[in-house]
């Protein structure tokens, strides 16, 4: 089986993503990055995943983007909006996922893997910059012009199986893949036991997309 790394953050996106490279396929190696979030419940939930959708390893790395801030997600001092909020709101995590990817890429190239699949989606999501297919693009273009094993020829595919899916279509293509989402966590400001608030964003946009695939939500509510 060809290695892929697979960014697994624990929530519905990231569940169906690592669905689909296994079903494509691939030995997934699955990378966590435990960098300061306030979800931490997320964690645990990632956990689940991997073990339930039979990763080829897990890895949890851990950074502090907390002492950067400038995030509801890092910094506590800052409210998590739960009501629509116009522009980039303020769950966005400055150059989250340019660490995060490029955390994957460092792994990718000691695992001798080619590719990399990513969760991102630019339909149903918050509308942060760097989840549009225009950023992937030049991140993959960024990871062949800076590894040894690009130079080397081994050229680096970055997957985004899911960035041009609305949520519905997402949680019907994860129910297919047998993906129990009642085993992610996808809120702003979950529970240590991983209950949603129902408000926030993430919920909204994860709530909707069950109510327009028509499948009951297994979320666990506050």
């Amino acid at each position: 089986m060809k290695k892929a790394v697979v960014l697994l953050s624990g929530g519905l996106d990231s569940a169906t993503t690592l669905a689909i490279a296994r079903s494509d396929g691939y030995a997934s190696h699955c990378l966590t990055v435990d960098y300061g979030q306030r979800h931490r419940a997320e964690l645990a939930a990632a956990a689940r995943v991997a073990s339930a959708l039979g990763a080829a390893s897990h890895k949890v790395l851990t950074i502090d983007l907390a002492a950067v801030g400038g995030s509801a997600l890092t910094d506590r001092s800052i409210a998590v909006p739960e009501t629509p909020t116009p522009g980039i709101p303020i769950t966005y995590v400055p150059a989250r996922n340019t660490i995060l990817l490029s955390l994957a890429l460092a792994w990718a190239e000691v695992l001798g893997a080619q590719d990399i699949f990513f969760g991102a989606n630019a339909v149903d999501y918050s509308g942060y910059p760097d989840c549009r297919p225009e950023y992937m693009r030049a991140f993959e273009n960024l990871a062949n012009l800076a590894t040894r094993a690009a130079v080397e020829g081994h050229r680096l595919a970055l997957h985004t199986p899911i960035i041009h899916l609305a949520k519905a279509e997402i949680v019907r293509r994860g129910l297919a893949l047998r993906v129990d989402y009642g085993l992610t966590v996808s809120c702003y400001q979950a529970t240590e036991d991983g209950l949603a608030c129902g408000r926030c964003d993430a919920c909204r946009l994860r709530r909707a997309g069950f109510e327009a695939a028509g499948i009951p939500d297994p979320t666990h509510y506050r």
